[in-house]
């Protein structure tokens, strides 16, 4: 009779505990955002994927191209532990190492071997394995467990790596770079990290954004000089963000909003430290401006803010860094074209910037200069 007593209190006591633990870690409910050009992405921990905003070519993949204001889920996925924006495209990583995508597609960005646009997930062809996947423009980027590099989408500027500017409708390998373990995309131009640490840089180069001292637009990746110590790489429309694994950023590129962060409107051909940085745990470029986390939850913000995309209350373009306002404890940041958006430590979805295709998910299409939450992300208490 004891005994029985004991393991009916301890049972009661798990369920206590685990009832606690699920209300007060709501974090864990949301694990990733990504920003589109003009729509938001939501990844939730059980491995759905929820959109709203922009849908005329069928990106938020709810069946339907009309346009959300308030997060929506995408049909027929799950399982999801990655997800990517691009500007009018959306993919998605399954936990069986397979890649699915939605929306535009008239240059191959979807990868199912057609330019038909889908508004609704489709598997991209051939390939398998994948363990990373990377979004920005029109084009699609996925990283193979054996460290090889996979493309496909529009390539006019050999944003491919293949050696060509052929646009490509289904996977193909990017030249030269083996061992990657990171990768990222641009506007019109990629990147990637080597195991020994070095980057690599193809694509489009006339606004510098390569970082490799030159304006050439190379159609193979070429690598950059003198940065070591890459914990992240991060890409924008026409420019690239780092972050070291001292805390510090560095960035290179287009600067005419002063979205490299040192004060000038200068474009830099070779990576330059942003100045006053810190204890920085995350960083998310957008079209023309970049987001950075704290180690103490705060956001900062700088670049191009003609929509509010900064945060500061303002629409006052920033060539350095300003506080993003009625934010804290936040885990999480992704920038899309000219919105910003925000995870929080309560597990709660914040966004500011631009709103005309209810890519802030407020239920309104009013652009926003300070943080509103995203209706329906998770509250802690209801």
């Amino acid at each position: 009779m004891c005994h029985k007593l004991a393991v009916c209190r301890w049972m009661v006591i798990l369920v206590f505990l685990f009832s606690f633990f699920s209300r007060t870690s709501p974090a864990s409910a949301i694990a990733q955002v990504s920003g589109g050009g003009f729509h938001s992405l939501l990844l939730k921990s059980d491995g759905t994927v929820w959109a709203w905003g922009a849908n005329r070519y069928g990106q938020l993949g709810d069946g339907t191209n009309t346009d959300r204001k308030t997060p929506a889920q995408v049909n027929g996925l799950d399982n999801v532990i990655a997800i990517a924006g691009g500007v009018w495209h959306s993919i998605a990583l399954k936990s069986d190492k397979t890649v699915w995508a939605w929306g535009g597609n008239w240059a191959g960005q979807l990868g199912d071997g057609t330019t038909k646009s889908r508004n609704l997930p489709v598997q991209v062809k051939a390939l398998d394995g994948i363990i990373k996947i990377a979004a920005k423009g029109q084009h699609s980027l996925a990283l193979k467990s054996d460290g090889t590099v996979w493309v496909w989408g529009r390539n006019g500027y050999g944003q491919l790596g293949d050696g060509t500017v052929a646009d490509r409708n289904t996977p193909v390998q990017v030249r030269v770079i083996s061992n990657v373990v990171a990768i990222a995309g641009g506007g019109y131009h990629s990147l990637a990290q080597r195991s020994d640490g070095t980057i690599w840089a193809w694509g489009l180069n006339r606004q510098n954004q390569l970082g490799d001292g030159s304006a050439t637009d190379r159609v193979i990746p070429v690598p950059l000089n003198g940065l070591a110590g890459v914990h992240s790489i991060n890409c924008g429309g026409d420019h690239c963000v780092v972050l070291k694994n001292n805390g510090a950023i560095w960035a290179w590129g287009f600067n005419q909003y002063g979205q490299l962060g040192d004060g000038s409107a200068d474009n830099r051909s070779t990576p330059h430290a942003v100045a006053g940085f810190e204890n920085i745990t995350a960083v998310a470029p957008g079209g023309d401006h970049n987001l950075a986390v704290k180690a103490d939850g705060t956001v900062w913000a700088w670049g191009s803010n003609g929509s509010g995309q900064l945060g500061d209350g303002t629409t006052t373009n920033r060539a350095t860094a300003v506080l993003v306002k009625k934010l804290d404890n936040v885990l999480a940041v992704s920038a899309g074209g000219q919105h910003s958006l925000a995870v929080k430590a309560d597990g709660t979805v914040w966004a500011w910037g631009l709103n005309k295709n209810g890519q802030l998910g407020d239920d309104s299409a009013i652009n926003r200069s300070a943080a509103v939450q995203v209706i329906g992300s998770y509250r802690q208490r209801d």
